[in-house]
């Protein structure tokens, strides 16, 4: 994994139960233990809370399509964004590891729609970013990710 020696981790979307993808849970604990930016993103943001000891659970509809309303908890501001998962990170789990804290919530039904963790250089989000055509509200993640990569950098150079 870090024979390519990577400056950050992405990880992306993609479908399934995220709590039988052990291999992949462990690849993000790896991640995490080498202690180099990370950003997930649906799946990605699943595996990211299943590696820090939080559940997922099936949702009963899940959240599929554009419009959904999601507010930064960090900034106060409200995001409209697209979704396509059936699974989300457990309420109720969040207590599990203090060094997690949620930053974004669904509006609709108040689930876990960001994680960061205070430890490590890692945040995600369940929603899509990268989505196009559709709304934009969320593409300063990216900048967040690239900023962490850049600082990382500086650090390793000094």
């Amino acid at each position: 994994m870090e024979q390519w020696n990577p400056h950050g981790y992405f990880i992306s979307n993609g479908p399934g139960d995220p709590s039988v993808m052990e291999y992949a849970i462990t690849t993000v604990k790896k991640i995490l233990a080498a202690d180099k930016p990370l950003f997930g993103i649906c799946l990605g943001h699943q595996l990211l809370a299943l590696a820090c000891g939080l559940s997922t659970y099936k949702m009963h509809h899940g959240h599929r399509g554009l419009n959904h309303p999601v507010k930064n908890l960090v900034t106060g501001l409200g995001e409209i964004t697209s979704q396509n998962h059936g699974f989300a990170v457990s309420e109720k789990d969040i207590e599990k590891n203090k060094e997690v804290e949620v930053t974004h919530l669904h509006l609709n039904d108040n689930t876990i729609m960001g994680i960061r963790l205070k430890n490590k250089q890692a945040f995600s989000v369940q929603y899509h970013p990268e989505a196009s055509p559709g709304p934009h509200d969320s593409r300063y993640l990216f900048e967040e990710f690239v900023s962490m990569i850049r600082k990382n950098e500086m650090k390793v150079a000094i």
